[in-house]
């Protein structure tokens, strides 16, 4: 899809402590076919052929951090292009206290962030971000 610049949709899910102060972000890992080794706040990827974004968003939440009881709730969707990086977004969130359990192929370390913290560190362009997690927390921020 990436390769030949083909639309597609996919599935991101925030997760935030059950009082919304904090939010779960992540070091990918170095191995990662695109945006090795950035940050993000997201947990998701691609709506495979006939699933619904909404299941989409649950089996990537279970596969990157473990998290398979949080409920998950619709926030907004949106498009993201970015030279052959082009997909329409479904974006979630999930409040969550329990543990988390790293998918070792996707994520490298994570750790819990205020927001106001997480906000801050985006206003810096030079921390490593992956573009389509900054761009989808920006327009979460704005209608926050």
């Amino acid at each position: 899809m990436r390769a030949e610049g083909l639309w597609h949709a996919a599935s991101s899910v925030l997760v935030l402590s059950p009082d919304r102060s904090e939010v779960y972000v992540h070091r990918r890992t170095d191995t990662k076919d695109i945006y090795p080794g950035m940050h993000d706040c997201w947990a998701g990827g691609v709506v495979a052929a006939g699933e619904h974004p909404d299941v989409t968003a649950r089996r990537e939440l279970a596969e990157e951090l473990g998290v398979r009881e949080a409920p998950v709730r619709f926030l907004f969707r949106t498009v993201h292009e970015l030279g052959s990086v082009r997909f329409h977004g479904f974006l979630y969130e999930a409040r969550w206290d329990g543990p988390i359990v790293h998918q070792p192929e996707e994520v490298a370390a994570g750790w819990w962030m205020p927001l106001r913290e997480l906000h801050d560190r985006l206003s810096d362009p030079q921390w490593p971000f992956v573009p389509d997690g900054r761009q989808f927390i920006e327009e979460w921020f704005a209608r926050t």
